[in-house]
């Protein structure tokens, strides 16, 4: 059963798909959009392709935070040159994508909380020379007013922020069409075309474009596409249900993640409140047939993971593993990805809002949607080409993290494309790193 589309600022297509480009770019969301952009601003003719509408799925579901703190350490360096972009985002895109510096304020009810949060400043923070800091009980009260909870102590980033993601992306792309990329939504890639084993071409539902370059920035549907071409990708995915209020004046001025709960003010004066801790993973074939390299994220039930069983299995067992290019694909057929929010969860990170700060209490609910975040083995993205086809590359596999990255992981994506040298290093980034990143199995459909 779907869910609540949330709502969307639709992007409107070109009329017509080119005949070649320099580069291809397959997925319409963050990381796609703002790959292509990086592109195009270094002089390539870029098309998007987007089976649905521009950040019709996770691009605009997720949470609209941009954080530095609390990320995996080969993170840190991306969201660094990734921030510097954000903060620039509203000048560079000529459209407001809702970006606010406003800090954000991880609050701690345990010691042992609080000492996992003095673990994270102590080996990420301070090397890396973030502008956070710990703080104390006194000082959570402050940055956070308003609570009936008394907080043990908290981290904090002032440099943090938070973006509209239903905005933001929609506003990239309208960026890349006045640069004269082109962008097709409502048309689904259906594969690659290869001359002397390099990409030639893509082929998409409304015919082919020329070129020998293509990027596979599809979210959720990454690894499907690569079946599909021969590669195989690790990759499954994890619903998050998510809501938004309507105007309140709460006193947060601040992005605040507390004991059950997220939430961020937003620009329309609502709030985005979320679960801070709970997940779905719906079990697909997917899950059983990459459960040993996916064990660790399957056997997080205690730390917020729950797994569930229902009708997405039997969808994508039916779902076609393997087409030819002349042939419906199956992105034609499911055009967006649109999961159910799960109501009891988003209900438990409402009523834990309420409970610690009373100003929440009777707000009106306006919508609830959920999203399917892409992750892989360790939750970390991959960024690379793809050695086995040359011309091929992936952006992928971002695992909740990507709204937030995208505008770094868009620019090291170019770079990596042109061969320039990347902003950073892009080895954690890297294909090879789970060792199995290789030609599809025919007979299984890995």
């Amino acid at each position: 059963m779907a869910g609540q589309l949330p709502s969307l600022d639709l992007v409107t297509p070109n009329d017509t798909l080119p005949e070649k480009a320099d580069a291809v770019v397959v997925g319409g969301g963050v990381i796609g959009v703002m790959t292509a952009l990086e592109l195009s601003e270094r002089g390539l003719l870029v098309a998007v392709i987007e089976k649905g509408e521009i950040a019709c799925e996770q691009s605009s579901r997720n949470w609209g935070w941009c954080r530095q703190m609390g990320r995996d350490p080969r993170e840190l360096p991306l969201i660094q040159v990734a921030m510097e972009k954000w903060r620039k985002m509203n000048e560079r895109v000529g459209a407001e994508t809702g970006f606010r510096q406003c800090g954000i304020l991880y609050m701690s009810d345990t010691d042992e909380n609080f000492a996992q949060k003095e673990a994270w400043f102590r080996n990420n923070a301070v090397p890396y020379k973030l502008n956070t800091k710990l703080v104390s009980t006194k000082e959570v009260a402050a940055l956070a007013p308003g609570s009936l909870r008394t907080w043990r102590g908290g981290m904090f980033t002032p440099d943090d922020g938070r973006a509209e993601p239903f905005l933001a992306v929609p506003a990239m792309a309208r960026a890349l069409q006045a640069r004269g990329g082109v962008v097709m939504t409502n048309c689904a890639a259906r594969g690659i075309e290869k001359t002397a084993g390099r990409v030639s071409g893509l082929v998409t539902e409304k015919g082919t474009i020329r070129t020998d370059t293509v990027i596979i920035a599809g979210g959720y549907w990454t690894r499907a596409f690569l079946r599909n071409a021969g590669v195989s990708f690790p990759q499954l995915g994890v619903v998050n249900s998510v809501m938004r209020t309507a105007p309140r004046e709460a006193g947060l001025r601040h992005t605040i993640s507390g004991a059950q709960y997220a939430v961020r003010r937003r620009i329309d004066g609502g709030y985005t409140i979320t679960h801070n801790h709970l997940s779905v993973a719906e079990l697909t074939p997917g899950h059983f047939r990459q459960m040993k390299k996916f064990w660790p994220l399957l056997s997080l039930e205690h730390k917020g993971v729950k797994v569930r069983f229902g009708t997405r299995f039997f969808r994508e067992m039916i779902m076609r593993k393997h087409w030819r290019l002349d042939e419906i694909s199956p992105f034609e057929r499911w055009r967006v990805l649109n999961p159910k929010p799960y109501k009891g969860i988003l209900k438990e990170a409402l009523e834990a809002l309420q409970r610690d700060y009373p100003a929440f209490q009777g707000i009106e609910v306006v919508e609830r949607w959920a999203g399917m975040i892409d992750a892989t083995p360790d939750a970390v993205p991959v960024i690379d080409k793809i050695e086995k086809i040359p011309g091929l590359f992936v952006a992928s596999g971002f695992s909740g993290h990507g709204f937030g990255l995208g505008p770094g992981a868009g620019k090291l994506m170019a770079e990596i494309v042109t061969g320039e040298t990347p902003c950073v290093d892009p080895k954690p980034f890297r294909q090879g790193r789970f060792g199995w990143f290789t030609r599809a199995n025919p007979s299984t459909g890995l």
